[in-house]
């Protein structure tokens, strides 16, 4: 998939790559309603989201350190997640997080824990 655009003054162009099992596995976390059924209702208490313990540890690895760059980061992340995609899932996750602060390194961005402990 390519997508192609603007945002303010930068140019984007972005290429996203996925497997056929990652395909397949956004597939079936998008459900389309049917014309006329009903809108479920949002919920009070949402259930808790199946990598709830993974986000917990990476929110705890980033707070000890303090501050990390992105590859040192994704790096630890692969490392406790098992895997290239749910490492960067978790470093998606972590960027737009409002107890995380990404500033421009030299090369590489570095993630600033701001949160609470």
């Amino acid at each position: 998939m390519r997508i192609r655009g603007q945002i303010g003054d930068w140019p984007v162009d972005l290429t996203v790559e996925l497997e056929p099992h990652e395909w397949a596995q956004l597939g079936r976390q998008v459900t389309l309603p049917v014309a006329g059924d009903p809108l479920p209702a949002a919920t009070a208490n949402p259930a808790p989201r199946q990598d709830d313990g993974q986000w917990a540890a990476a929110c705890a690895l980033l707070r000890e350190a303090g501050k990390m760059s992105g590859p040192e980061l994704l790096d630890r992340l692969e490392g406790l997640t098992g895997g290239t995609a749910a490492g960067k899932q978790l470093l998606v996750r972590l960027r737009h997080s409002s107890q995380v602060k990404v500033q421009s390194g030299v090369d590489a961005p570095v993630y600033h824990w701001i949160g609470t402990a």
